[in-house]
């Protein structure tokens, strides 16, 4: 199952003994494709500050109710090592975090979330899901957090020409990845929405906020259409890659 980051925002977060607040972005980092934090807008208890949670600390997602249930009570999440959401979180912060709350840091394997406690998806294997830049697919030493707002909006260039923009993503419901990039085309060419998933891009240019994509302007014009009724199954999937002409080997 995958839902829209956009899905999140607005979602009330419940610690174990009482509600926080609300999230008001989400960071990925630029190597895994991966979600690594909720940012949330606390209220008088944490004296209107953000905090940042780790998707460990969700037990779930209640859609209905829009809320957000965590595993940590408040006084908890108070006494955690405060982090500037306005500035670039550094790698030293992001240890002092993990420390804290006694996670494994996720640079020391930067594939995908919890893949220890979900080797396998319920209902069959995934595509792949996080991106391998460099020649050799080499993980930097420094992977850095991106925010899902701030990435919104960013061109995706083909392999010719443009070919729309990053309009949300969609990440797995166990893994926390980003599976897919949602693009809307719809300014560049009489489509709808289509969807790359983050593996297939060969290059970011945070500066010029440019997503390069190795797929072909005609590839994307014939691509089947996400919309937000889309029955994400694993045969759209496939159908997906073999739209590509991606290999299928995952199934």
């Amino acid at each position: 199952m995958v839902f829209r980051a956009k899905q999140l925002i607005g979602l009330h977060v419940q610690a174990s003994d009482g509600a926080i607040g609300k999230i008001r972005d989400v960071y990925f980092d630029d190597y895994g494709w991966t979600i690594r934090y909720l940012v949330v807008e606390t209220g008088v208890f944490f004296e209107g500050a953000q905090v940042l949670i780790s998707p460990n600390s969700v037990s779930h997602i209640n859609w209905d109710h829009r809320q957000v249930q965590l595993t940590l009570d408040m006084h908890r999440i108070k006494a955690s090592p405060p982090i500037d959401t306005d500035k670039p979180v550094s790698r030293q912060h992001e240890e002092q975090y993990f420390d804290y709350y006694g996670y494994p840091y996720y640079w020391t394997d930067p594939s995908l979330w919890l893949k220890e406690t979900y080797p396998v998806r319920p209902f069959g294997t995934a595509p792949p899901a996080h991106n391998l830049p460099g020649i050799h697919g080499e993980a930097p030493l420094n992977p850095r957090l991106r925010s899902a707002n701030e990435v919104t909006g960013y061109g995706i260039e083909t392999t010719a020409e443009p070919i729309g923009h990053v309009e949300d993503f969609l990440i797995d419901s166990l893994t926390w990845a980003i599976r897919y990039i949602v693009v809307d085309t719809r300014h560049w060419f009489s489509g709808g929405h289509v969807v790359i998933p983050p593996n297939w891009i060969k290059e970011v240019d945070w500066g010029q906020r440019i997503v390069h994509a190795a797929v072909t302007p005609d590839s994307v014009r014939g691509a089947p259409e996400f919309t937000p009724r889309t029955d994400f199954s694993l045969a759209y999937e496939a159908s997906l890659y073999k739209h590509y002409q991606r290999d299928t080997n995952w199934q």
